[in-house]
């Protein structure tokens, strides 16, 4: 593998750990459609390629652990340096992270802890990269709270709660990048995703909406874990690809944290109606107990709605895809992928 040389013209180098996931792949097209040149790391234990362009000229993918690639990312070996870093790598899902949260914490902690070090050296001229560190709303553990805003305190369950190790984990990513921010001045932004949605998600690790409109296009029952009375705020994943170059590219964004989704909350008995409405299926509810979705040890959240008033102030953010445009677009990738026209 070559690395192109740089030159005045060159377009801006970007790294994407995890480029070929569902939110990684998005982005991947955002920032490939802005004339950046884009490196994607990604094991597929998650993603797949198949989400990514079969050939482009300011693309490449590297089918790989991201880990086994740091020490080259540091030292700007064959992948040589990079404006900007995205890092998407992690453990995806409530039921990944219960069937394995070792591997889950692991992953969350070790490779951000690694990553982060490089792109001190990572830059131009042996520089820092500029860095977005994906997160998680789950950050905000049992928040009790109507919203959630960046600065909360924040409460987690017990350690012999496995569900909790999710959110401790990502807490942890947050607090090395501000770390490095602060003792070492790397350029670093923190984006807390809250429940985003879109074409090329999958219902495999436990993801809502994809397993909803599945069952919908097969007339099959929607499954809602517990009540259905659980509310959260859904964002398309165009919309959400869309704010994080902007936030790499304000200097006053470096060294703080965001929330990054919409601020407008569905009850999950209203987003499996709102499923069946617009795919016009004959699909009914069901509610199924979480002792019979999930392994001991889950613990499910009221509420999740993201305080967007930083977001906004700092990059203008609204989220302008409505949620039945991406339950159409959803599904139409879904019948793609089942052979179905």
């Amino acid at each position: 593998m070559s690395t192109p040389k740089r030159t005045a013209r060159a377009p801006a180098r970007t790294l994407v750990t995890g480029g070929a996931g569902f939110i990684g792949s998005h982005l991947c097209d955002r920032l490939l459609a802005a004339g950046r040149e884009v490196v994607v790391i990604d094991n597929l234990s998650t993603g797949r390629s198949s989400n990514l362009p079969e050939a482009h000229d300011r693309l490449t993918f590297i089918e790989a652990d991201l880990g086994s690639l740091v020490n080259e990312l540091g030292h700007q070996g064959e992948l040589g340096a990079f404006d900007e870093v995205y890092h998407l790598a992690a453990a995806v899902g409530v039921q990944l992270v219960m069937e394995k949260p070792v591997e889950s914490i692991e992953t969350n902690v070790t490779l951000t802890a690694d990553l982060l070090k490089a792109s001190l050296t990572s830059g131009p001229s042996g520089g820092p990269s500029r860095v977005l560190v994906a997160s998680s709303s789950e950050v905000y553990g049992k928040g009790v709270g109507e919203v959630f805003s960046e600065e909360d305190d924040v409460v987690y369950g017990p350690t012999t709660v496995t569900r909790w190790s999710y959110a401790a984990s990502k807490a942890l990513d947050e607090h090395l990048a501000l770390a490095y921010h602060r003792q070492s001045q790397l350029p670093v932004v923190i984006a807390r995703f809250f429940n985003t949605v879109g074409p090329r998600q999958i219902g495999t690790y436990g993801m809502v909406l994809p397993r909803f409109v599945d069952a919908a296009l097969q007339n099959k029952p929607l499954k809602v874990f517990g009540e259905g009375t659980q509310s959260r705020c859904f964002c398309d994943v165009r919309d959400v690809v869309g704010v994080l170059p902007e936030l790499l590219s304000h200097s006053n964004c470096f060294g703080r944290v965001f929330n990054v989704g919409s601020d407008h909350p569905i009850s999950i008995n209203e987003l499996a109606q709102t499923v069946i409405a617009t795919l016009g299926s004959k699909s009914k509810v069901e509610h199924t107990p979480y002792s019979e979705a999930y392994p001991a040890g889950f613990e499910d959240l009221r509420r999740r709605r993201p305080d967007l008033s930083r977001l906004r102030e700092a990059v203008g953010f609204e989220a302008r895809v409505p949620l039945e445009q991406t339950i159409q677009d959803l599904a139409r990738t879904l019948r793609a992928q089942a052979g179905v026209a």
